[in-house]
């Protein structure tokens, strides 16, 4: 039975997650909470599961055993719109914009804008593009949401989802591994942005392999090991070093 809303609940909690693939258990009884207006590192060697838990918090898998919750309150994601309802945008290292498109089409894609004959308002959504990117996503280099999406280096398509998520008024982030094809400046970009929407009570979890962008960024560590969490600490109460033995 789903639990009520309670005063100061989690956005998002796992409770005693099991995931299986035939004889394969990818994790098993994982619980970890993400707070509203915190970035959590979730961190872990390959085949950890941190993989498997991106694709359950963003409705492609199902849970084998255990649940979810959005705010106290049960949910099931039966797939990636259902993530989405519930206001997590996940960011995925090749992002999922296409190239072809417009910045502005790619902002809009599938909640495009529509008169009452179904045309599209194209001069408002790119006037909404516009502002968005000149103010609540800082992305050096544009200078027209008419760009290709095809033509922008990596960093400048994660910002793009990024503007998408915040235009949208995303409650929470889920980005999996998105600085391991980034330049430097454009993952100081990033991480900068994760903490000014932090300050907008949106909530983070950054998936990596890279400590040191972790511990830039993160108010709290989750450290997963053969399917299951094995350490849960707060940054200040843990250095580097300590996370790299629990990694490795």
């Amino acid at each position: 039975a789903g639990a009520c809303v309670m005063a100061g609940a989690n956005l998002l909690e796992l409770h005693n997650i099991s995931k299986s693939f035939g004889a394969l258990t990818a994790l098993r009884n994982l619980s970890f909470h993400v707070g509203v207006g915190e970035v959590v590192g979730l961190l872990g060697d390959n085949g950890a599961g941190k993989s498997t838990t991106v694709n359950l918090i963003s409705g492609i898998h199902k849970p084998t055993d255990g649940y979810l919750s959005i705010d106290g309150k049960q949910t099931c994601f039966t797939c990636r719109s259902d993530s989405a309802d519930a206001g997590i945008e996940t960011i995925y290292q090749h992002t999922a914009l296409v190239d072809s498109l417009s910045i502005t089409r790619n902002i809009f894609m599938g909640r495009e804008l529509t008169d009452a004959f179904g045309f599209l308002r194209q001069t408002e959504m790119r006037d909404i593009a516009m502002e968005v990117l000149q103010n609540a996503v800082h992305i050096s280099g544009i200078d027209s949401p008419d760009t290709l999406v095809g033509n922008l280096s990596g960093g400048q398509k994660q910002a793009v989802a990024i503007a998408r998520a915040v235009h949208f008024k995303k409650r929470m982030l889920l980005l999996d591994e998105p600085t391991s094809a980034l330049s430097v400046r454009e993952t100081e970009a990033l991480l900068n942005q994760v903490l000014r929407l932090k300050g907008e009570n949106v909530s983070s979890v950054l998936v990596t392999h890279n400590l040191y962008h972790a511990y830039q960024v993160c108010d709290r560590f989750v450290i997963m090991s053969h399917g299951t969490k094995v350490f849960d600490v707060h940054n200040a109460d843990t250095t580097i070093g300590q996370l790299t033995e629990y990694v490795v």
